[in-house]
């Protein structure tokens, strides 16, 4: 029998790991968000033109009086963009791997991405939608229409949602939708140039006038994503304890699920699919700050803004004096990422 003074010295034992590890997880938090500061900076200052300190102090200032500081001008507006992408992205994979415990999942994996991309495209081709308004409606009904169908898909037959189940039915609904996003485009050659550009996914030629309008259902994406950490840490310890703890499985999904594809439909209205980045950052970030979701979704927000700005910096640098769009710069990044997940994960539940 465990005496009391032993009982004690463990308790005290759990408390200073609990402490040590939450102080960890925020030198880690201030070494991101100072990480993310540098990236900022970066944005405004790299690019195809080069830049005095001067023009980007006037820049700031709301001056345009020269090329440079026209320049950074309109890198401000960019950066803030990536900002808010990348951190949409970034929680959207978080709170999908959650959602359906699979390692693999992504809004571009799963086709929630290609789902709102093929209802833009449709809306465009077929109703001649131009307002700011009917595209992220728009993408946020086919995000949720793709997630729906995907998971239907990966729910029948034995065993339910499995993880190999959903990453097939995903795989298989992007290559479809793609396909179709082809097929409606190609007879329209009057938008075929700017449906194929904005395809690629990225924050080039951003302005306030086209981030206001996504700001409130960002902000609404974000608050339901992040007041879902404590359901999904139960759902992560399965659907019947999840329930014996009195939790309401079906209802705490669909919320989560609601938060991501705010997100990934209000995002990809603006910027265009962008693949992998949801993949690839809340992996990255577990090996930071672990499984916890309190202190993973908010990480993995940080960590997407992150990542897409390091990539839209790296996509100006890299083809100079033109640009590489951020799309296919986390695709680069995230392919051989994929890969090794499959390997290492074997595709396990999380």
């Amino acid at each position: 029998m465990t005496s009391p003074k032993r009982r004690s010295r463990r308790a005290a034992s759990r408390a200073d790991t609990r402490n040590r590890s939450n102080r960890t997880r925020s030198l880690w938090l201030l070494g991101m968000i100072a990480l993310l500061a540098l990236l900022c900076f970066a944005s405004v200052t790299i690019g195809t033109r080069d830049v005095a300190w001067g023009d980007i102090g006037a820049a700031l200032q709301g001056h345009v009086d020269s090329i440079g500081q026209a320049a950074v001008a309109l890198r401000i507006p960019r950066t803030v963009l990536g900002l808010l992408a990348g951190a949409a992205l970034g929680l959207a994979g978080a709170i999908m791997q959650g959602v359906t415990r699979n390692p693999l999942a992504d809004p571009g994996i799963l086709g929630v991405n290609m789902g709102a991309s093929l209802a833009v495209v449709v809306g465009v081709a077929w109703y001649g939608m131009t307002s700011a308004e009917a595209y992220i409606w728009t993408a946020i009904a086919g995000a949720g229409l793709a997630a729906v169908f995907v998971y239907t898909i990966g729910s029948l037959g034995r065993g339910g949602a499995t993880p190999l189940k959903l990453a097939l039915a995903g795989a298989a609904t992007s290559v479809a939708f793609s396909s179709m996003v082809i097929a409606v485009v190609l007879p329209r050659a009057d938008i075929a140039g700017g449906i194929r550009s904005w395809q690629i996914g990225g924050i080039g030629g951003a302005t306030f006038e086209r981030i206001v309008p996504v700001l409130p259902f960002l902000a609404v994406g974000f608050l339901i994503s992040l007041l879902s950490a404590r359901k999904l840490n139960s759902l992560a310890l399965g659907d019947d304890l999840a329930a014996g703890l009195g939790e309401r499985v079906a209802f705490a999904r669909a919320t989560a699920s609601l938060g991501a594809i705010l997100l990934c439909g209000a995002t990809t209205a603006v910027c265009g699919p962008i693949g992998f980045l949801g993949l690839v950052v809340p992996h990255v970030c577990r090996l930071l700050v672990g499984v916890d979701h309190r202190w993973l979704l908010p990480f993995s927000a940080l960590g997407g803004a992150c990542l897409l700005l390091a990539a839209d910096v790296v996509g100006r640098i890299a083809a100079r004096p033109a640009e590489l769009d951020v799309g296919i710069v986390t695709a680069l990044v995230g392919a051989p990422f994929f890969i090794w997940i499959v390997r290492r994960q074997r595709v396990r539940e999380l």
